[in-house]
Formats: structure tokens, sequence, C-alpha cells
């Protein structure tokens, strides 16, 4: 099911709402939740409901090892054999026909490719529920259980909570622990989280996937007959669908579940206003990269142990980032080339008395600088494989290449002109800095608040149109 369908939007959610209200108390809006989760989840699979219950159960029987034992070594064990049976799970899954292919390449050989279905949102609660496990671990390291969870029910919602499930953001067990106990409900939450679900829709229906026809035509072209101007379209065009697409979704999530009165992490801080790329993965999928940092990263030695193990463990992490994003080689190279800027930008504040590079150079070139290396990285996430990646590249700085302008570019941008303004101008703080400058203080003024329903009412009457006629167009990131 996807948040964008009408089954979803008119019939699960609202039925959900209302028995979810309803219910007297916690415990029982847990397990309703809970519910009303595998529901969800099954409804795109049903078979792949299994697994994520059986990783469940396994997951929470050995944190509970790990947390009962005071065997250091016992708990090392435990933690090693959650890591193999998460890790082999997600590279059955997702890895599989990538290593047959590969073996297939290197040694000639031609062993068949198996039919391996890939469960939606596997890395999400995959990494979720490694995350819960290291957590108990590290916490009975310091004495302490923050972390651990005693009900398996409650350890179950934790993982299975559907807002987030299959998209993130990716959620720590503290992000929430106190209000599985206990939340609290009131309008404001209610209010502020429908807002930010008509936001994310909006994102998604009204701007990515009108962004999405544009990039889907470029990439589909020939990158030598497609022209420059079509070319660079295109490239923006994917780097503003793969941004509304998952910044909606995170949206969407985080929406329902202040509703429902969790409150999940931020995703996003306006990445595309980053003044360095070290700067955009501060601001761009935040949970992941906390996740690696946290996780990975810090535990392998971070950057406390020389500038070469330095650099040794940031490869390791940029390798497994893009292995993550899906079994592709575009996608370990896009893991490799952040890795080779951000130990550039590493290398300059090393070399330039501890001053990052936005510190050094002038603020537009820096911005400039940036967003290249984002579009034209995003150019090589979006492509079949490297070769047509390259072939894109070389072509979209071909100026000669069908000149500066064509046809088919002049009428996407008359088209879509209308979306682009809009999406670029929400990159920015624009739409948050102007109801301040109208109405100074927005949130007391009775006409900006009747606005803004006007608004959310319209953008929701607007997405219900383009869904209604639209196609099925399902989230990017549901396929990592």
């Amino acid at each position: 099911m996807n948040f964008t369908s009408t089954l979803f939007l008119f019939l699960f959610f609202p039925i959900f709402l209302i028995i979810y209200f309803l219910l007297p108390n916690i415990r029982l809006k847990n397990i309703f939740l809970l519910i009303a989760s595998l529901y969800f989840y099954s409804t795109g699979e049903p078979i792949f409901v299994y697994a994520m219950i059986i990783s469940i159960i396994v997951n929470y029987f050995i944190a509970k090892n790990i947390h009962s034992t005071r065997d250091k070594s016992k708990q090392k064990k435990f933690l090693i054999i959650s890591i193999v049976l998460n890790i082999g799970l997600l590279a059955f899954f997702k890895y599989t026909n990538f290593l047959i292919a590969t073996i297939n390449s290197l040694f000639l050989a031609n062993i068949s490719l198996v039919n391996i279905p890939l469960p939606i949102g596997i890395s999400f609660f995959t990494f979720q529920t490694m995350s819960y496990v290291f957590d108990v671990y590290y916490d009975d390291a310091r004495n302490d259980s923050i972390h651990y969870q005693k009900n398996i029910l409650d350890f179950a919602l934790y993982i299975s909570m559907f807002p987030q499930l299959v998209a993130g953001p990716i959620v720590r067990y503290s992000n929430i622990a106190k209000e599985i106990k206990s939340r609290k409900f009131n309008l404001n939450d209610i209010n502020d989280g429908l807002k930010r679900f008509v936001y994310g829709l909006s994102k998604k229906v009204l701007i990515a996937n009108s962004m999405a026809i544009v990039a889907d035509r470029a990439f589909m072209l020939d990158p030598k007959d497609a022209g420059f101007a079509m070319l660079t379209l295109g490239a923006i065009s994917y780097t503003l669908q793969i941004y509304f697409d998952f910044s909606g979704y995170s949206d969407m999530a985080i929406g329902i579940g202040k509703m429902i009165g969790f409150h999940f992490p931020e995703n996003f801080k306006n990445p595309y206003l980053a003044k360095s790329v070290t700067d955009f993965w501060r601001r761009w999928h935040i949970t992941l990269s906390s996740w690696f940092k946290d996780y990975l990263y810090i535990p392998l030695g971070g950057s406390k142990k020389g500038f070469n193990k330095t650099i040794i463990n940031l490869l390791i992490v940029w390798v497994l980032t893009g292995l993550w994003h899906g079994a592709k080689w575009t996608f370990v190279l896009w893991g490799l080339l952040y890795f080779v800027f951000l130990t550039f930008e590493k290398h300059f504040k090393a070399t330039h008395n501890n001053k990052s590079i936005d510190r050094i150079l002038p603020y537009f070139l820096c911005r400039i600088y940036t967003m290249v290396v984002i579009v034209l990285l995003w150019v090589i996430f979006r492509s079949d494989s490297i070769r047509s990646a390259f072939l894109y590249i070389a072509n979209m700085f071909n100026i000669t290449n069908r000149g500066l302008v064509n046809s088919q570019s002049l009428f996407y941008i008359k088209d879509f002109l209308l979306i682009y303004v809009f999406a670029i101008l929400s990159c920015t703080n624009f739409f948050k800095i102007l109801p301040k400058i109208i109405f100074k203080n927005p949130e007391k003024s009775y006409v900006y608040n009747i606005l803004s329903i006007i608004i959310i009412a319209i953008l929701l009457m607007l997405c219900t149109l383009y869904i209604i006629k639209g196609s099925y167009n399902p989230f990017i990131y549901f396929n990592f």
C-alpha cells in the first residue's frame, strides 16, 4: 500500500484514525497500531511480513540474551550473531543476483539469476533492528538499560510501525521509547501532523511526479541525440525529483507519527542549500548518515586514529552507503565518488588551519561547486549502468550537441515552468520566511490561520485529482 494511493488516503488511513482515537488507553492503541502496521506491510507482498516477524522475534531474543548475561564474550558473540543474521537477510534478498552477475562478468560464467522479489523497505527495518541490538549491547557495557525493551509486542511495534516502515526516517528506539509507553495527544500535534502530511503528499504528487516525467524522458533518450539542453534539464529534474520524492515521504511519515503521538527525527534540512559536500550530508537523509556514523564509522575508530585510518574508515562507510542504496555498480561508484569529495574537503580543512572549504572560498563558488557535484552524482545514481552514466555526463558537457536549447527542452520547460519555480523555491526557506514578512507573527494571525486551512484544502484537492487521473508512482526509496 502506498501513501499516495486512494486506498490509503480514503479508506485505510481514515478508518485507522477513527478506531485509533476511539480506543481508551495506550495499550489498546499500541496493539491496534501493531496489527494495522502488519496489515499495511502485508498488502505489498503478504509473504514478506513473515520475514519481518521472524527478524523481530530473532533480534528480540538476541537483545534479551545480551542484556541478561554478564559475560562480555557471550555478549559479543550474540552481537556478532545478530550482525551476521541481519546482514545475511539483507544480502540474500538484495544482493544475491548482484553477486551472481558480478561472478558471471568476472569469470565468464553462466550462472542463472534467481527470482528473488525484494521486500519493500527491507534496508530500513533491518537497520532499525540492528540499531536496537547495538544500543542494547553498548548500554550494557555502560551498565545502562535505556534501550532494552522487555515487551516483545512493544519491540515489534517499534520495528513495524507503518508510517516510517518502508522508507524512513530510520528511527532509533530511544527516539520513541517513552512515547510507546506513554504519549499525550493534543490538537496542535494533530493539526501540525495533518499539515505536514499534506505538504509531503504535495511534494510527491505535484512536484516529484512532474519532475519524473522530464527526468524519465531525458534518461530514456540516446545521450548523443538528446542534446545538451535536454540532458541538463533531465539531470536537474531528477535532482529535484529524488529530493521531493524522498523528503515528501519523510514529511508524510513524520506527519502521521505526530497525529498519533509519536515524534520521529527529521530527515532533511534544506540539503540543496549546502555550502559543501560535507554540509550536504549533514542535511540529506540525516538518519542514515547518523546510523553509519554511530554504528560503523565511530566503532571503526572514526577520525581519532590518524588521517590514513580516517580515510580507510570513510572508504568503508561510503562503499557500504552506496551498496545500501542498491545492488548495482552505479550505486557503488556513487558512494565512492562521495568518498572522494568528502576526503578532498577533509584534506582541505586539515591543510587550511582547520577551516572548511566554505570558510575560505566565496559563498557563490561553494554553492556552484556543491550543486554541480550533487547533480552529476545523481546522474550516476539514476543511470542503469556506469557506461550510460558516463555517456550522459559527457554529452551534458558537449554544448555543441544540438545547441544550448532545443524544441524538446523548451517544450518541457514551458509545460512545467510553474512546477520548476515552486520546486526551486521550496528547496529554500522562501515559504517559511514569506508568512513572517507578511504577517510578522503568523501563528497569532487569524488571517494567516484561515489562509493555511484554505491552502491545505487546495493542495489536498489537487493531489486527489492528480492521484485519481494519474498512474501508479511508487516512492523511489521503496526500492531500497
